[in-house]
């Protein structure tokens, strides 16, 4: 096993930065690079990255994505957004109607490209010792980051990225099985239902095993109470915000 493969297999999220230690501009211009350097759809680099440093501003984005404290003790905050505006303007320039962001195809595109981009930002950040974490809570609130970001139309914040120096390295957290989630010529639905159950007894004992979060909660109760009522408030905020920026699809 190479050093890639280890290093993508050891991630864990981290939630407690040194904030003794600081990120150098060379180390975002590295994980900048790493993630601009991604795979796109046709070529269209549908992704926009916005670095935050500044404390105030750090803290408020976090009051906004619920209270979020590793976004304020993280030295750097980056917000990954979905960009047709720039297709806009080849859009304008030659002659042509940007007629994708009236198409739900727009989300597919914009946010595939972020997810392939933020992938390669994290490898780049952890391969330098870095630690991250994904925050796709600032979707509790798209119009105060596009606010307060001055977001161009077109463009709309899909997830953000806390990195910094980890203080604590947690436990890995275990994933579902792999025949859970990797299939074979066709979709396998016979086992689901199996595996799932094996799964919450593997997440329910590393909750209660872990000595900062004393819970016994297990995948699929956490899930299914997040389906049912948890997402209520991203739901009526984002399908607004998008209209806002001009994606007009129903």
């Amino acid at each position: 096993m190479n050093e890639t493969i280890k290093l993508l297999k050891n991630h864990r999220s981290i939630r407690e930065f040194d904030t003794e230690k600081g990120i150098s501009e060379c180390q975002v211009q590295v994980i900048m690079e790493a993630a601009m350097a991604a795979p796109n759809w046709i070529n269209g680099q549908q992704v926009s990255v916005i670095e935050i440093r500044d404390p105030g501003k750090k803290s408020m984005l976090s009051k906004h994505a619920g209270n979020q404290k590793w976004i304020e003790e993280a030295p750097v905050f980056f917000v990954f957004c979905l960009d047709f505006y720039r297709a806009g303007i080849a859009a304008e320039k030659n002659g042509k109607e940007l007629q994708i962001v009236d198409n739900i195809e727009a989300l597919l595109v914009g946010s595939t490209d972020v997810g392939i981009a933020l992938g390669n930002a994290i490898a780049a950040a952890e391969s330098m010792g870095l630690g991250i974490v994904p925050i796709g809570g600032i979707r509790r609130n798209p119009d105060a980051f596009i606010d307060e970001l001055k977001l161009p139309p077109y463009v709309f914040p899909v997830t953000g990225l806390a990195v910094g120096a980890p203080r604590k390295i947690p436990g890995q957290k275990p994933r579902l099985p792999l025949d859970a989630v990797y299939h074979k010529e066709q979709y396998n639905s016979d086992r689901q239902s199996e595996l799932i159950n094996e799964y919450d007894d593997m997440v329910a004992k590393y909750h209660t095993e872990r000595s900062d979060r004393k819970r016994s909660d297990n995948w699929s109760g956490s899930i299914a109470s997040f389906y049912d009522q948890g997402f209520e408030e991203y739901a009526k905020k984002v399908g607004p915000a998008l209209k806002k920026q001009g994606f007009n699809f129903s």
